[in-house]
């Protein structure tokens, strides 16, 4: 369980701190003032402050900005000048974020996902070097006899090319669109010898197929090669995959195929990560690549309180050819904040449920 918790930690930790440091850093490109670096919310654990003040008081050269770990590993920030749409006095008005132009603006809003994406492409690249890297095709490698699929006539080497009429492009769709599935009868549209069969299938309960879940009885191939080019085409190519299953949970998500109830929070990402570790480190590097990647494409949504949200409107004061009202602005975004906040207390409130 400690090791459990202290894997959690370092994931997030990683994952907020490449966020945050790339807000940071075009902050400090484009000469912007910044107040605050935070890994973490709440009370301060350590910060550079004090620190900070001596060398004053000593009449040292000093960094504007102070940096701190905070108690909890949830989160973080980078506190830029302007941010809200105030102005301080103490600082000069080309150094407030409201006091730069529209393109820099967005790259500073932008680059906190996209350090997210950076990252995540860097770790599948990685794994896949080390330890090498599956296959993504469609292909079904064994079909397992006397299950559904292979009842209903198919075989290895059949690609799957859609399931309830959508496009499955990799093998991370086909696992979502089965799992979707849950135990109803589910259309397969089969590829063999450039020929494209529909089937209608109607899966196994666990018990009947001896493993957890319902079964149409595909055996994945989970061999993993090596190789440098190899290794590049898959962390493209799960990089993708990996964003794609993010659209398609958010669109299954608008139109009722999946429950909000089904959602995770800390609690549920805590425990894929106790569930991941014993898969080894492999494991452990793809969870935290997708969980990169999740937080990147959640935080462009163009939602209040959200980088998305702040770039939407980036997006209206160019089109309107001036910016919106700060209070207005932070009123929206302060609104968004809270719907948040309930939604991650509901979510949590049910991953504690899960457990038990």
């Amino acid at each position: 369980m400690i090791l459990s918790i202290i894997c959690f930690i370092f994931i997030l930790g990683i994952i907020v701190l490449v966020h945050e440091f790339g807000h940071f850093i075009f902050a400090k490109l484009f000469k912007i003032h910044v107040y605050e670096f935070a890994i973490g919310m709440g009370p301060v654990i350590w910060s550079s402050e004090k620190r900070r003040e001596k060398k004053i008081k000593e009449k040292k050269k000093v960094s504007e900005t102070i940096y701190s770990v905070r108690a909890v590993p949830i989160g973080g920030f980078c506190a830029l000048a302007g941010e809200g749409g105030e102005e301080d006095k103490k600082i000069k008005k080309e150094n407030l974020l409201q006091g730069k132009p529209v393109w820099q603006r967005f790259l500073v809003m932008f680059f906190g996902a996209g350090n997210n994406f950076i990252l995540a492409f860097l770790i599948l690249l990685l794994a896949a070097f080390i330890f090498g890297s599956p296959t993504l095709s469609t292909e079904i490698p064994v079909v397992i006899e006397g299950s559904p699929m292979y009842e209903a006539g198919l075989r290895g080497g059949d690609a799957i090319k859609k399931i309830n009429n959508k496009n499955t492009k990799t093998l991370d769709d086909v696992r979502l669109y089965m799992a979707l599935a849950g135990e109803k009868e589910t259309s397969f549209a089969i590829e063999r010898d450039g020929k494209v069969t529909n089937y209608k299938i109607t899966p196994l309960s666990g018990e009947a197929m001896k493993k957890a879940g319902y079964s149409f009885g595909i055996q994945f191939d989970n061999t993993l090669k090596r190789g440098f080019v190899r290794s590049i085409n898959y962390a493209f190519g799960k990089f993708y995959s990996i964003a794609r299953q993010v659209f398609i949970t958010l669109k299954e998500l608008i139109i009722g195929g999946v429950s909000v109830k089904d959602l995770s929070g800390p609690v549920g990402i805590y425990s894929a990560v106790d569930q991941t570790r014993e898969a080894g480190i492999n494991s452990l590097l793809t969870l935290t690549a997708l969980l990169s990647i999740n937080v990147g494409i959640m935080n462009l949504l163009p939602f209040p309180a959200f980088d998305g949200g702040r770039i939407l409107f980036l997006i209206i004061e160019k089109i309107k050819g001036s910016p919106v009202k700060a209070e207005t602005e932070n009123m929206i975004h302060n609104i968004g904040f809270f719907l948040l906040l309930a939604l991650l207390i509901y979510v949590t409130f049910n991953d504690i449920l899960r457990l038990f």
